[in-house]
């Protein structure tokens, strides 16, 4: 007990600091979680030795792990699934996996057994969604057309991977396996048909859940705990890995609540974040032996090779036949494709199977652990330098001041700008999204508070107007100084008036670049439907911009 409880302690006490040490970084490149691992790979039993692996420790582990596919599953609309991209995802990973198997069977290195060589074929095909959700949020990629991408192509990288374990890594007969996963999706349906249809009912069971959800008791918090533990149970009695009850419960949670709950997700995402999930990133490292992967360099840069050559090379090309996706930009395409090729805790979990079933040794299975470890860090870091630093246009700007020097100042802020306006133009999009849900989910009994900050809202974007178009006129006169002296220099007049009239065109187009996202702003009122919903009529004026600054809407 008195070594769990140190164990927890120090486990804690790195979960606090990691975050902090992450905000410091510039740029927050490296993601909250690469710290949680390198600490738990410092001060685990393989060198310092202040966090030790027991149970207890283990069993907070696997529920922090269950907490991140209950996310992870809860974020996932179902529809998407069977969507246009959802079955491209599905081939995609069906693909993918046909590659790993080839690529694996004729590797040298191969395990030589069928257990070892399918685990190591899975663990190439996953993506790490639990892991990418927190840091697509923190990056502001959600609702975007890459963040979409991102789900579409990164759920069936998860999920496909999940039902591989169950089906291909069973020590039991494949139809006993069958078997066991349809009586297994019967259980689902039933937990999710039953709520749902006593929601829509408005039974008295589900109107005490939802009355005394903000009590004491914690009502819905509680429903979803044992939604969770009940299907992770099942997976655990009838050997099925725990990831698939966790995840499954996502969906059943999603279908139960379509709409959302935005304060049942604050709560769930205290429980997982604030406690459970660091546990599980934490102890995932002290698993990890440096000395062991320190002896095989080779092994691990191959796998990521591997990894990057069998998952985002046919992310990319689906990404650029698509019909409905080959308009997004080379490099965000290959940012979706960097994204979708992070990976971590399936690699946990379908090592754990092999090394349980002597298919792959410790130390094999730590230097993929390991690797899967450093594609949290190293393709959000790569996936982030090609979806900014590629809109700044680099290689141009550098061909400008190369032809410039003297000029180097001006021409990094200019290109700094572009990368902002267009993600000004993004977050646009994004606005415009979210009010087309609105409008199709609204409801005529809007809650006062909602209307008073909606209204409230509304001087705000009278004032941001107001300061957009100062900026706009600050931006021009600050150019036309520039240009005169550009002027007064000493250079030819040939050159004088060439590099005055790029200037010239330049500020216009920047002028013109922020009139057009104005109006765009102008269009995207948020706020009209919220007040003739409430009954207001024409309060609310469609001529005021939105709430936040579309000047500050930069994206890192």
């Amino acid at each position: 007990m008195t070594q769990d409880l140190v164990s927890l302690a120090v486990i804690a006490l790195v979960a606090l600091i990691c975050p902090i040490v992450a905000k410091l970084m510039p740029g927050k490149l490296i993601p909250e979680t690469v710290f949680l691992l390198v600490a738990g790979a410092l001060l685990g039993p393989c060198m310092a030795g202040f966090i030790q692996i027991t149970d207890s420790v283990g069993l907070l582990s696997d529920l922090g792990l269950a907490f991140l596919f209950l996310l992870a599953g809860y974020e996932i609309n179902p529809k998407e699934l069977t969507g246009h991209q959802g079955k491209r995802g599905l081939i995609v990973w069906i693909i993918t996996f046909a590659l790993a198997l080839a690529v694996v069977a004729l590797s040298p290195t191969s395990p030589g057994n069928d257990i070892g060589s399918i685990a190591i074929a899975i663990a190439l095909t996953t993506t790490a969604l639990g892991t990418l959700v927190p840091i697509m949020k923190e990056r502001e990629l959600m609702g975007t057309r890459v963040g979409d991408s991102i789900l579409a192509y990164g759920t069936w990288g998860e999920l496909g991977p999940i039902l591989a374990m169950a089906v291909l890594l069973s020590t039991r007969s494949e139809l006993k396996t069958l078997l066991i996963l349809a009586g297994f999706a019967l259980l689902c349906v039933v937990m999710a048909v039953i709520p749902a249809k006593s929601k829509k009912a408005g039974h008295r069971m589900f109107r005490f859940l939802t009355e005394n959800a903000n009590t004491t008791s914690q009502t819905m918090v509680r429903a979803v705990i044992v939604l969770l533990v009940s299907l992770v149970a099942f997976s655990a009695v009838f050997d099925l890995d725990i990831v698939l009850g966790a995840f499954a419960a996502g969906f059943v949670l999603r279908y139960i609540i379509p709409e959302g709950d935005h304060e049942l997700e604050r709560k769930l995402e205290g429980i997982a974040y604030g406690f459970l999930i660091p546990v599980f990133f934490v102890t995932s490292g002290a698993k990890i032996n440096l000395a062991s992967v320190l002896d095989q360099p080779i092994a691990l840069v191959v796998f990521i090779v591997t990894l990057l050559l069998v998952r985002a090379v046919p992310i990319y090309f689906s990404l650029s036949t698509d019909r409905r996706t080959r308009d997004i930009s080379s490099h965000n395409r290959l940012t979706i494709a960097l994204y979708c090729t992070t990976a971590l805790p399936i690699i946990v979990a379908v090592t754990s199977v092999a090394v349980k079933s002597d298919a792959l040794t410790q130390e094999f299975a730590g230097v993929l652990v390991a690797a899967g470890a450093i594609t949290v860090f190293l393709m959000p870091l790569l996936a982030s330098i090609t979806y900014r630093v590629a809109d700044v246009k680099p290689i141009e700007a550098a061909k400008e001041i190369s032809q410039n020097p003297r000029d180097i100042g001006a021409i990094i802020r200019e290109h700094i700008e572009l990368e902002r306006m267009i993600a000004r133009r993004e977050a646009a999009m994004r606005l415009a999204a979210n009010r087309d849900r609105r409008s199709q989910g609204a409801s005529a009994e809007i809650p006062w508070q909602d209307l008073a900050a909606g209204l409230q809202r509304t001087s705000a974007r009278k004032r941001a107007l107001d300061e957009a178009l100062d900026a706009a006129a600050q931006h021009l006169a600050a150019n036309a100084d520039a240009i005169e002296q550009e002027i007064k220099r000493g250079a030819d007049r040939g050159s004088r008036e060439e590099r005055r009239r790029r200037m010239a065109e330049r500020a216009i187009m920047e002028h013109r670049g922020r009139m057009s996202e104005l109006n765009d702003m102008l269009k995207l009122d948020l706020d009209d439907d919220l007040v003739k919903a409430a009954g207001f009529g024409e309060t609310a004026s469609a001529s005021e911009p939105e709430g936040e600054d579309p000047r500050g809407s930069t994206r890192h």
